[in-house]
């Protein structure tokens, strides 16, 4: 696939998970996988597909494999931790949107960092 390709089918797929089509934006992210698994813009748009079609593990996986590529990736760890949310794993899920609120201190990270505070206060985790 040339270097065009690559782009066009990336952007392809953000078009598709846009739409709320994230098992056909998955599938338009194969052959650019196959030549870009290491770029950290990949794994997070992947990671978005797979977390909005429901393949949590999946996401999580694509989360933490950009998180291997820049620690300081605040937007991965919040849906890092948003994805550990769905799962149910509310203190990993805590640990993660806190650090993403305190790396960038913005009133949506804080808001996330509220609910699953809640959500724990309710649970008594």
């Amino acid at each position: 696939m040339t270097t065009e390709g690559i782009v066009q089918a990336f952007r392809r797929a953000e078009d598709l998970l846009a739409q709320r089509r994230p098992l056909e934006a998955i599938r338009v992210l194969e052959p650019v996988l196959d030549v870009a698994a290491d770029k950290p813009s990949v794994q997070l748009l992947l990671g978005r597909a797979y977390y909005f079609s429901a393949q949590l593990r999946r996401a999580e996986r694509a989360f933490l494999r950009v998180l291997e590529f820049d620690p300081s990736d605040h937007y991965a760890r919040l849906v890092l931790g948003r994805t550990l949310q769905r799962l149910g794993r509310l203190n990993e899920a805590r640990a993660q949107i806190r650090l993403a609120a305190t790396m960038h201190p913005t009133p949506a990270y804080q808001e996330a960092l509220g609910e699953i505070n809640a959500h724990i206060a309710t649970r008594g985790s």
